[in-house]
């Protein structure tokens, strides 16, 4: 079996190539759903509350972070250098004296939370929601959420009805190897690679007031067979009423690039990738004193988007409608 620092004097590769976005996990073998249901009429008070948190990786959930797998053969102590991470060096090989693996690591973590009080009052409710963890194409979602709301205070009790809604996606990925994530023959990805990433995305809306009818609809799809398949995140509301309304989403982007990587030697026993940042110079590269630490990628977006639009008074109308699609194929 070879060396990384045998490895680390072969041809580089310094061609910069675009920056690539998300790229989805796919599904377990065994997939869930699940959708409800409800609707409501109250003379009174009435509370809803929902929340949903799902947490998929490619590899191992239980010991993120770090993202990433490293292993190292029994009876080959040393054969991977101290502080080297699946950032820097990709491998997969089969020796003798047993398996070595570090590997890269993709997550995706969404979240929703949804409550509604409605105290003193009139209230005509009616929600669907549905989740379901299998591989989705661009038109359908792995989550989705519909809801209407209708609420008018008893004038002699002080009534008021208070609602917030929010959806997340935050997608983080240490990079893949394009060849194997695309079904389209014309996708390349970036010399060969979809580099890492890592993105958030929260949109969301909230209501407090006497008097308010109000629907929304949250989705978004992040689980898929392929890369040619985008990320996307989507949420609505639409109200009139009299009191106070705000929608809001917020974004960070962190975009990668692949900067410069060691090519692999013929191998039958598996595949090696070494990557160095020649602007940072960081990486793997072997020095005097040791391999140099950081990350071997190079970051070639950073992204911050934030917008709110605020209401107070006798709202006649109040709509925000926003939506993210992001892909490495985007439509």
């Amino acid at each position: 079996m070879k060396k990384f620092a045998i490895i680390a004097f072969t041809l580089a590769i310094l061609i910069v190539g675009m920056a690539m976005a998300a790229d989805p996990i796919n599904a377990t073998t065994e997939t869930q759903g699940i959708s409800t249901t409800t609707g409501a009429v109250v003379m009174g008070t009435m509370t809803n509350s929902e929340t949903i948190v799902f947490t998929g990786s490619t590899m191992d959930l239980r010991d993120n972070p770090p993202l990433g797998a490293i292993g190292v053969p029994a009876g080959i102590p040393g054969d991977i250098p101290p502080g080297l991470n699946p950032n820097n060096i990709w491998v997969e090989e089969w020796t003798p004296w047993g398996d070595i693996a570090i590997l890269p690591e993709r997550q995706a973590v969404m979240s929703y939370t949804e409550s509604i009080l409605a105290d003193n009052g009139y209230t005509e409710f009616n929600e669907m929601q549905s989740m379901d963890t299998g591989n989705k194409v661009v038109n359908q979602d792995n989550f989705k959420s519909t809801e209407q709301f209708d609420y008018v205070a008893f004038s002699d009790a002080m009534g008021r009805a208070t609602t917030s809604e929010s959806l997340l996606l935050d997608l983080v990925s240490q990079g893949s190897l394009a060849a194997d994530r695309f079904i389209c023959p014309f996708a390349t990805g970036d010399q060969g690679f979809i580099p890492p990433y890592c993105n958030v995305y929260e949109m969301g809306s909230s209501f407090t007031g006497g008097q308010v009818s109000e629907i929304t609809q949250a989705n978004t799809n992040f689980i898929a067979k392929s890369a040619d398949v985008p990320t996307e995140a989507a949420y609505t509301v639409g109200l009139s009423g009299t009191g106070s309304a705000a929608a809001w989403i917020n974004t960070h982007v962190m975009e990668g690039r692949t900067a410069a990587y060691y090519l692999p030697f013929d191998d039958p026993w598996g595949y090696e990738y070494v990557f160095w940042n020649y602007d940072m110079n960081t990486g793997a590269i072997p020095t005097d004193g040791g391999f140099v630490g950081g990350s071997g990628w190079m970051q070639g977006v950073d992204l911050v988007y934030k917008e709110k639009t605020t209401a107070s008074g006798v709202i006649e109308a109040f709509s925000k409608s926003m939506a993210i699609q992001d892909g490495v194929r985007r439509l």
